[in-house]
């Protein structure tokens, strides 16, 4: 089983609301490059940022600290990945 770390969980959420790092940085509000810090697990978000973060992502916190047992199988994480790939590669070509 592979556990998401919180940068990556947050980093998945974002891109699926279609936001930028810039857009939701401005809204928490943090630099830009702090929150990428936050994103590639390299800087823990304190607790405000945190909530704000969980807020505009419309993630609960639960599920985002792994709280309760949200762990995936290494071939459900790929699966996820080849699934945002190709919606990716549809919504280029149209």
């Amino acid at each position: 089983m592979v556990r998401l770390k919180i940068g990556e969980k947050i980093r998945n959420a974002r891109e699926d609301l279609g936001l930028s790092q810039d857009e939701v940085s401005r809204r928490v509000p943090m630099n830009q490059s702090s929150y990428s810090k936050i994103e590639r697990d390299l800087q823990e978000p304190n607790i405000e940022q945190l909530r704000q973060i969980c807020r505009i992502l419309n993630l609960s916190a639960d599920s985002l600290l792994a709280i309760r047992s949200d762990t995936m199988a290494q071939k459900d994480v790929a699966l996820l990945a080849g699934v945002k790939q190709l919606i990716n590669e549809y919504t280029k070509k149209m």
